[in-house]
């Protein structure tokens, strides 16, 4: 892929460029118009990037937006609460249009499983043409049937793998869900989507690291996101067993061979902090620094809600 369609927006005199593959955002190292912008991803991944944390605006830079809490599988590390109602369409297209206005230049569609969502295009199709680049961060299962009437939608896709063969990864994800996944993955490459291959790095899965980034290559992904677990949601009850420090876990990372032009990240605890989440009941939050904790809950009704500044929530 060549090029590939990234947001661009000018903020305190900074020119700004969001990956929807990524989720990174880069500081551009030349004048760019602003908006929905064809670039060359080797090129934008050259640049330094702008954690959450260091971005002084009130409206965030990217924020991932959970439309369902409904999810096929039952993975133990899920980051999600179950508990929570799911919006009706309504107000979901509510919540896509307020995004849009308010200036968010990315948005990553989860879950719970997004692609059980019937409305996912038209959710899609309301952010774009406000300028938001738009990604869906899935499990892959139902990728292969959805990957084609999806790719003049999505910018991006970002597939959960927690292990390179179909014994690690359904471990964690029942049975079936590697060869799923992997089927997806090539689906949605042969539809000409980006794809990103994610993975939560634990304790008893870090061993694999390789092994999954030569996978990612062989399936024509454009690169491996390694993320730190989290202790939020599911995810609490196991996080004193497989939760690893983040200095282990950059070590780790830097002895992976990566072949080009496969590109490599890890999503830091630390990096993870102050990051936007808008979950399926139209509630938002802010992690809090590093990412170990949620401080501030409230409902998204207005675009000033995205201004989560201060720890208790006030702007």
């Amino acid at each position: 892929m060549n090029t590939a369609i990234f947001a661009v927006a000018r903020r305190r005199g900074v020119t700004l460029v969001h990956d929807p593959a990524t989720g990174l955002t880069h500081r551009a190292a030349r004048d760019l118009p602003g908006g929905r912008v064809s670039l060359r991803p080797d090129e934008v991944t050259s640049w330094p990037t702008v954690a959450p944390r260091d971005h002084e605006e009130d409206v965030p830079i990217s924020v991932c937006w959970s439309p369902l809490v409904r999810c096929n599988l039952s993975c133990p590390h899920c980051l999600d609460d179950k508990e929570i109602r799911e919006q009706s369409p309504a107000e979901r297209v509510r919540i896509a249009e307020l995004i849009g206005s308010a200036g968010v230049m990315g948005v990553d569609l989860s879950g719970g499983e997004p692609l059980l969502l019937g409305g996912l295009d038209v959710l899609a199709d309301i952010l774009t043409a406000a300028g938001c680049v738009v990604s869906v961060t899935t499990n892959g299962w139902h990728l292969r049937r959805r990957a084609p009437a999806l790719t003049s939608h999505l910018d991006a896709v970002r597939v959960s793998l927690d292990g390179p063969t179909a014994r690690l990864h359904d471990a964690w994800r029942g049975e079936g869900s590697f060869e799923r996944a992997v089927d997806g993955v090539q689906a949605a490459v042969a539809a000409g989507l980006r794809v990103q291959i994610q993975t939560v790095l634990m304790a008893s899965t870090c061993r694999n690291a390789q092994r999954l980034v030569d996978l990612a290559a062989g399936l024509g992904a454009g690169g491996v996101t390694f993320l730190q677990m989290l202790p939020i949601g599911e995810g609490r009850r196991l996080a004193h067993q497989e939760m690893i420090p983040d200095e282990t876990a950059a070590e780790l990372i830097q002895t992976l061979s990566v072949p080009r032009p496969l590109t490599v990240r890890m999503r830091a605890r630390e990096d993870a902090g102050g990051f936007t989440v808008i979950r399926a009941d139209g509630q938002i939050w802010r992690n809090d620094h590093p990412a170990a904790s949620i401080s501030t809950l409230r409902p998204l009704t207005a675009t000033g809600d995205l201004a989560l500044t201060g720890p208790d929530g006030s702007a």
